[in-house]
């Protein structure tokens, strides 16, 4: 491998593909980029009909913040040893990640949830769908933390723990008790 891209966008599910590529790139010695993508929440047909840069610019430095909060959460800084490279783009999820991975020898990594849906269905999953239909690299996905509900937010309170090994996920000293 040359080089192994991550999607990142902040989900547990997407921390545990960045441990996981993370301690892919120390051992294979690859670099690591982690891709972020957003869009304007209003839909880029309508911030094509009625440009605003300031609107944009917050909402990418809105994006910048949350990869480096990714970082932070999921690894306790950006690490040391593998050549990590950053990047934000302004597109849709699976697409930019697809164009990402635009090296031979490229490997894409996601995370993904595991189970089923806050109505009991199965869960959607349309970036990891449209990512493996569509991407000309190998994509590994990785399964994110299986948690019950309400503790997702008892997580995301208390995430900023000591830093974990790959494939391991702190638990709160509250779920514990």
């Amino acid at each position: 491998m040359s080089r192994i891209v991550v999607g990142v966008s902040g989900s547990l599910a997407s921390l545990a593909a960045l441990r996981h590529a993370t301690a892919l790139a120390r051992r294979d010695g690859a670099e690591l980029l982690a891709v972020l993508a957003w869009e304007p929440p209003e839909g880029e047909a309508l911030a094509a009909r009625i440009p605003d840069r300031a609107w944009a610019r917050m909402w990418a430095d809105e994006a910048r913040a949350r990869l480096t909060r990714a970082f932070e959460d999921g690894l306790g800084a950006i690490p040391d040893g593998p050549a990590v490279e950053r990047r934000i783009v302004r597109d849709a999820p699976a697409a930019a990640l697809c164009r990402a991975a635009d090296r031979p020898g490229d490997l894409l990594v996601l995370g993904t949830t595991t189970g089923r849906g806050l109505l009991g269905g199965p869960r959607r999953r349309p970036v990891l769908r449209a990512v493996t239909a569509r991407a000309e690299r190998p994509v590994l996905v990785v399964p994110g933390p299986v948690v019950r509900r309400g503790e997702a937010r008892v997580l995301r309170r208390h995430a900023r723990t000591a830093v974990a090994a790959p494939g391991t996920y702190p638990v709160p000293r509250q779920m514990i008790d």
